[in-house]
């Protein structure tokens, strides 16, 4: 928790010279919440440096949970300090947004927002994106601790796979492609007309597949520029792909890619779902209400078919970014971009949601099924990547699903019992869990989060949470036997 929360502060002086060079009037207060976040990691540090360095399964997950909740409760300092968000409640929510990669807010004026604040805010995307823990796994080893239990918990996804037989050169590898992508897509995006801010900003928010932007109407702000928008596209999909893919791309390993059973599905499911929105987008959407807040001409083929390919993607791989308020496009796209939230990217990958692959075995044990129905003593594997996938992963995945619908339902009844409507409801849990950021109803993509009642606000953070910790880390802690001496 110490090398996190020290890790943490670390971050916070970025923000800080982003403040000082932009003169924003809060260096010395995003400097003194990074201090301060600094002073309590060396403090714990220091008073647990003679403990056991040693970490089992169990305390992966302790780890990992109270991880990002201290790193949450730490990174509402800036926002509090700064005064830009004074309630507590409300700093928590969107720093909890923020280390999940949801991308809902509660601010209702972005653009007043002093700039080293709103680059701390997608900042904490970044940080989230590729896991809090496993940037930690690459440093942990210099304590003498080994880090392949905090890998297995927090690598989001039902496996993780290696690229390098050590664990810290694998987290490294995978930052180093992460922290590549950023740095292209910054500069595509400033060589597209975008300031560096707003470059540098949407691209920490894009591979992190978060949605934080600098402008209040987001991506749509941008209406008139296509080619920021198709930049956009780009590096949503390529963040929504299972990283290790893209190792395999660079290493010339390009069979591997085309091979993999999860990368066609997430492929073919993004040509279907845009194929779809953009023909009813073309001949059945509503031009007057289209657009947030930039006007233009609707009716070319090309408008309808980008607007479409970034909203199946902006929700598919949680990312959130809006270039339009898809839920004034028609009703049939409304509850169609609600059935992709249950989607998610590629295991692997940053994005969030239920993962292809998930989808995937799943389909397929269903359709064995039907064999097994008629042909009872036959051994049928559920095979994936031609390889028979082991029974208590296809076992654990089930439970994953009932898990998670029933933490949907669950998290959409408490939110009507706290006054909101069934849309706004049921679209609000399916987000926060989802990790997707803009819902419906009154959390549509034209609003925000700011009309939740302070409890509603609490309950949709911990959806987030569990959600973005793929829901065992952090309810295997609520359960009795966890606790248990063995």
């Amino acid at each position: 928790m110490g090398l996190l929360l020290l890790c943490n502060g670390g971050f916070m002086l970025l923000a800080t010279i982003i403040s000082f060079i932009y003169k924003d009037g809060v260096t010395i207060d995003i400097m003194m919440a990074s201090l301060a976040t600094m002073f309590v990691g060396i403090v714990l540090m220091y008073a647990t440096k003679e403990h056991k360095k040693e970490i089992n399964k169990r305390e992966g997950y302790i780890v990992v949970t109270f991880g990002w909740i201290f790193m949450s409760l730490s990174g509402t300092l800036p926002y509090i300090f700064s005064d830009s968000i004074p309630s507590f409640t409300d700093a928590f929510f969107e720093t909890m947004s923020g280390y999940t990669t949801t991308g809902s807010s509660i601010l209702t004026d972005i653009e007043i927002i002093p700039k080293g604040v709103l680059f701390w805010r997608s900042l904490t995307h970044w940080i989230g994106g590729m896991g809090i823990i496993v940037l930690a796994v690459a440093i942990l080893p210099l304590l003498g601790i080994g880090g392949m239990q905090l890998f297995a918990a927090e690598a989001p996804g039902p496996s993780a796979d290696k690229l390098h037989p050590r664990i810290t050169d694998t987290a490294k590898r995978l930052w180093l492609i992460y922290v590549g992508y950023t740095a292209a897509e910054t500069l595509f995006l400033k060589l597209a007309g975008m300031s560096f801010f707003d470059a540098i900003n949407h691209a920490l928010s894009t591979l992190s597949t978060g949605g934080f932007s600098t402008k209040n109407a987001s991506v749509a702000y941008w209406n008139d520029k296509p080619v920021i928008q198709y930049i956009i596209i780009l590096f949503m999909f390529l963040a929504g792909m299972n990283f290790v893919l893209s190792y395999f791309g660079f290493k010339g390993k390009v069979q591997k890619i085309i091979k993999d059973e999860e990368f066609k599905l997430y492929g073919i499911f993004t040509v279907i779902f845009t194929l779809i929105a953009t023909l009813i987008i073309y001949f059945e959407a509503d031009v007057s209400i289209s657009s947030v807040e930039h006007p233009m001409v609707w009716g070319e083929f090309e408008s309808a078919f980008r607007h479409a390919l970034f909203q199946v993607l902006a929700v598919v791989t949680t990312t959130g970014f809006v270039s339009a308020d898809f839920t004034m496009w028609t009703p049939f796209l409304t509850v169609f971009f609600f059935g992709l939230m249950f989607l998610g990217g590629s295991a692997g990958s940053t994005a969030g949601g239920m993962k292809v692959v998930r989808h995937l075995i799943t389909i397929r044990n269903g359709l064995l099924e039907f064999k097994r129905t008629l042909h009872p003593r036959a051994v049928l594997p559920v095979r994936y990547n031609k390889r028979a996938v082991p029974q208590e992963i296809v076992f654990n995945i089930l439970a994953f699903f009932v898990l998670y619908m029933l933490a949907f339902i669950i998290g959409s009844v408490f939110l009507g019992v706290l006054g909101l409507d069934f849309e706004t409801a049921v679209g609000g849990a399916a987000s926060s869990l989802g990790n997707v950021g803009p819902a419906f109803g009154k959390l549509s993509p034209v609003n925000n989060f700011a009309a939740l009642p302070d409890l509603g606000k609490w309950w949709c953070s911990f959806l987030m949470l569990i959600g973005r910790l793929e829901l065992f880390t952090v309810l295997i802690l609520l359960t009795p036997f966890f606790w248990r001496n063995q």
